[in-house]
Order: structure tokens, then C-alpha cells, then sequence
């Protein structure tokens, strides 16, 4: 790993996609978050204060991707201890099997389960955070009063979504997140008076408000008026975090640290324990058999996620590091090398329009890091907005089994949800180095492991590796990728082989969001990047 030339070539961006500081670094999916974790830095608050602040701020102005009614998993590392924060909804007590028909899971209001990010973050705060929670408030209650600028990007999400927000009988989500029944233009001033009024309540009266107060009471009322499943009772039995150990692998010089289940940390470790496997020559993306390589790489780790389901909770049965073991990623890596040919196709499991979710990452002048994923599922959630709230439940009830009633995550009351978030944090000779994570479903370990190939391997900067073109291949063996962004020799060896192309258009918001943070080896201070293909920005200070 050649840091010098990592750190020497990092350039500042007039676009706010690269950033550098003294004191520390923050970066995130929204420019308003991105202020929000600075000004808390600021104020003397640690990295989890400003995380805490950035993550609320998010819930504010970049609904599509979480929000108050969803979920939080995060690492935080302190000195050479790394916790991490399972931040788990829960399937409301009424929940079963019979009383999820399919066409409930992926919207309305029975696709909620009982929302975490409050009771997540408000635990975090109180044990490690510096600083009143009003304090960490403040930023998102200003947010959602004064209003935020409509993006190219949520103005183009709005016309996507819009049928699925019409279906909804209440029209509780089109009324709050639309203008008057159409999407915001680009500009667009958007404010949301009645989240502001709840975030008030919440900064003046805690995390309990959601679930004992006022508010758990409006939000059983909304679900009984409406026919979805979750109660007061759900919302009193506080799903305060789990504090769980990360799980560790290493990749080159590097240790790596990351979330354990429900999380798809097991899966980025196995993903990057086969690259491992092959020296950076194997891996030189001038060889047309790299993009076979990778393609095979990410398909074999999908599959091993698919057919060994584990929850820490309820079904210790497995041990994870068999999973991780060195035979296991020597015998498959020597599979993939062996023929570079594919099977194809088998099942597929990959949804176009798979969940979304924001990552932010977070490190402060002490060294203290977080790195912090939410979601509300998919895209706007599950499309209904609690009345009078204004915040959007989420759609985890897709992420149950239904069918196979062993598996883990078969739905019954209180299970959590099945999650593919990757929150993660490297040290080098013992230091922390970087923490970073990013959106996307099942692209999100595909995402994250060309990211460390190209900063690791290649020695590219960290806004040089968030640039470069990216691919995913599903468990179908259907490859996405920015195909204008690689030469015509490169796709065509994949077609060769038997995979399905499927063409994103240059920088796709499809293919994941690095938002990352590191801090300089041969310089002091930190450097900081987020991601072109969204909204993100990074700052330093």
C-alpha cells in the first residue's frame, strides 16, 4: 500500500465530493447532513455526536433513503476498541405469515415493522456521544423548518415512485412528500412543518417520546385507522440496540472491521478474503479476464450469503468463522479460477428496484470513527406517511422468509429483519485508517470491495477510486455496469461467458455510494470523499 502516493494525489473538488481537515471529517448522502456532523464537530461534540446529528439530518432531507420510521446499524471505533451497534427493527407482535398477503410487504401500511433509528441513535448519544441531545436535534429541527432544495436526483425518484405513492388508499405519503400530487421541481424549496414540530418534542423530551409519549399513541391511531399492524405496545417495548462484535477479517495490510448479523458484514469479509487470494497483478484491470473474475467473485459471494442465513439472536448454529476460513476461500477462489465459466443462469434473486439506504461516515480530531448506515427499505418506504408526523414508515416486512419456516429470518412477532447494510472500519498497525460504507442492496459489497481494490491495490486517491467505473453481477448472472464507461473488449468477454449485460448509464445511482472518511498517514489531517453518482458531500475542519 503506497500511501504517500494515495494521500499525494487526493484533489479538493469544486462539487464538495472531496474534502480535507485538521481537526476531522465528515461525509454524507446530503449537503445539509454534511454541515450538520461539521457544526456539531464544531462545537466540541466526538464523532458520534456528529454522527448522531448527520443521521437525524438525513431523516430530514433525504427521505428516500431513511428517515425517523426506519432502521440504524453503525460501528464505532474508540481508540483500539470497535463496538458494533445493531440498530434492528422489529416485526410488530400481530405479525405472521397469515397476516402479511404478499401485496402488503413492499408498500402500505402493514409493510412496517417498529422503527429503530430513534431508540438507535438516542442509545448511542447517551453512552458515548458529549453533548445534550437538543444539541443533536437542533440541526435536523432547523432543517425540516426552514425547508432544504429539491434535487435533479429526488425530483427524478418522485416521477419514478409516483404511481406506487397513488395506490396507497390514504394518500399519506403523496400529501407530504409531493406538491400537491406532483413531484417538486428541481429548486424546489421543500419544508415539512409537522416532522419540525415532532423533532421539537423529541429534542425536548427524548427518544421516549416516540415510543411511550404522545407520538406512539398518534402512530397506533394511524396503523388502526388504516389497517396496518403496528401498536403502542410494539412502539413501549423500546428496540434499544444490541452492542454486538464486530466481525474482523483482513484484507492485505489491513484489518477490517465490520457488522456482524443481521448485517452483510460476514458477506464483504468473504468477498474480500477471495480477492485476497489474488495479488493486485492478478487482479490488473488491463486484462480482459478481470471483469469475468469479478463477475464470479461477486456471484460466488451472493451465493454463499443465500444458502447460510444466520441470526445471532436465534440461530447461533453456525460458525461464522468455518464460513470465513481459509479452505473455504481457498477452494472457492480456486473454483472461480479454475474455469472462469459459469454456470448460467441459476435462480435470481435481484430486484431492479431493490432497497436503498445512506451511509455516512464520520472522524474526529481524537481519532474516534463511526460509520453509520440507515434505510427505510426501498425507495420512499413503504410509501405511507404517519399522520400528522410526517415521517414515512418503512417497508422491512419484504425482508422476512415467508415460505421456509426453519430460516432464520422467517417472519414471526419480534424477529428482526434481514439486512445487507456493510458498515465497516480499517486499521493499519493497530491505528484506524478509514471508515466507510454506501447504499445499494446487494451492490453494496460489490461497491465497497472495487472501491478498496482501487485505493489498496492501485494506489488511486480516494476521489480517483469513487470515480472509476463500477459493476455488480447478481446471482443470476446478470452483470450492471456503467457500460459506456468500459471498453467494448471488456463487455463483450463477459457476453462470451454466458452473462447477462444489463447497461447503467454512466456514474448510476443503481451501482452504490462510497461516502468515506480517512485519516492520512503521511500527513496529518484527514481526507474525505462522497459519492459523485448522489447527493453526498464531504467536509473537513
Amino acid at each position: 500500500m503506497d500511501f504517500e502516493k494515495v494521500e499525494s494525489n487526493f484533489i479538493l473538488s469544486e462539487d464538495g465530493k472531496t474534502a480535507m481537515g485538521e481537526n476531522g471529517a465528515v461525509a454524507t448522502a446530503f449537503p445539509e447532513a454534511t454541515k450538520a456532523g461539521i457544526e456539531i464537530l464544531k462545537k466540541r461534540g466526538n464523532s458520534v455526536d456528529a454522527a448522531c446529528a448527520a443521521a437525524l439530518a438525513l431523516s430530514v432531507c433525504e427521505p428516500q433513503a431513511s428517515g425517523l420510521g426506519g432502521q440504524t446499524m453503525l460501528l464505532i471505533s474508540k481508540g483500539n476498541k470497535v463496538i458494533a451497534v445493531d440498530g434492528s427493527s422489529r416485526a410488530p407482535s400481530l405479525s405472521h405469515v397469515g397476516a402479511v398477503y404478499k401485496r402488503d410487504r413492499s408498500s402500505g401500511y402493514r409493510a412496517t415493522t417498529v422503527p429503530s433509528t430513534l431508540a438507535t441513535l438516542g442509545y448511542v448519544q447517551k453512552e458515548y456521544g458529549s453533548l445534550k441531545w437538543w444539541q443533536i436535534v437542533e440541526p435536523a429541527l432547523r432543517i425540516a423548518s426552514d425547508g432544504y432544495r429539491i434535487t435533479e436526483l429526488q425530483h427524478r425518484l418522485q416521477q419514478r415512485e409516483i404511481e406506487k405513492f397513488q395506490k396507497i388508499e390514504s394518500q399519506s405519503g403523496l400529501r407530504y412528500f409531493y406538491n400537491e400530487g406532483n413531484p417538486y421541481n428541481i429548486g424546489d424549496t421543500f419544508k415539512q412543518l409537522d416532522l419540525a414540530t415532532l423533532l421539537k418534542k423529541i429534542a425536548e423530551n427524548g427518544v421516549e417520546e416516540f415510543y411511550t409519549g404522545t407520538t406512539a399513541k398518534r402512530i397506533d391511531a394511524d396503523m388502526r385507522e388504516n389497517g396496518g399492524l403496528l401498536r403502542a405496545d410494539d412502539l413501549a417495548l423500546v428496540p434499544w440496540p444490541i452492542e454486538r462484535k464486530p466481525l474482523q477479517g483482513t484484507f492485505r495490510d489491513f484489518k477490517v472491521y465490520t457488522m456482524p448479523p443481521p448485517g452483510s458484514g460476514r458477506s464483504l469479509l468473504f468477498c474480500l478474503a477471495l480477492l485476497n487470494r489474488l495479488s493486485p497483478e492478478d487482479l490488473n484491470h488491463d486484462r480482459l479476464e478481470i471483469g469475468v473474475l469479478l463477475a464470479e467473485i461477486f456471484r460466488n459471494v451472493l451465493l454463499e450469503r443465500s444458502d447460510r442465513p444466520f441470526d445471532a439472536n436465534f440461530y447461533p448454529q453456525v460458525n461464522e468463522k468455518e464460513m470465513l476460513s481459509r479452505s473455504f476461500t481457498r477452494k472457492t477462489i480456486k473454483k472461480i479460477l479454475s474455469t472462469l465459466a459459469p454456470t448460467l443462469p441459476i435462480r435470481e434473486t435481484e430486484d431492479e428496484h431493490a432497497g436503498e439506504t445512506t451511509h455516512l461516515s464520520v472522524i474526529d480530531g481524537n481519532g474516534m470513527t463511526v460509520s453509520l448506515t440507515q434505510s427505510i427499505e426501498r425507495v420512499y418506504g413503504s410509501k405511507a406517511a404517519a399522520q400528522g408526523l410526517g415521517f414515512l414508515y418503512n417497508n422491512y416486512m419484504m425482508d422476512f422468509e415467508y415460505k421456509i419456516i426453519p430460516h432464520p429470518y422467517y417472519l414471526r412477532p419480534n424477529a428482526v429483519p434481514w439486512a445487507t447494510v456493510a458498515p465497516s472500519i480499517l486499521f493499519h498497525n493497530k491505528e484506524v485508517w478509514m471508515a466507510l460504507g454506501s447504499p445499494g442492496s446487494e451492490r453494496i459489497i460489490s461497491t465497497l470491495a472495487q472501491f478498496l481494490l482501487h485505493v489498496i491495490d492501485e494506489g488511486m486517491s480516494l476521489g480517483e477510486a469513487m470515480r472509476m467505473p463500477r459493476l455488480h453481477c447478481s446471482l443470476g448472472g446478470r452483470v450492471s455496469m456503467e457500460a459506456k464507461r468500459f471498453s467494448k473488449e471488456f463487455t463483450s468477454s463477459l457476453k462470451e461467458k454466458g452473462y447477462r449485460i444489463k447497461e447503467r448509464e454512466p456514474y448510476s445511482f443503481f451501482l452504490g455510494a462510497v461516502h468515506a472518511v480517512m485519516k492520512c498517514r503521511t500527513r496529518k489531517g484527514f481526507q474525505a470523499v462522497a459519492e459523485v453518482r448522489r447527493d453526498g458531500t464531504a467536509a473537513g475542519f
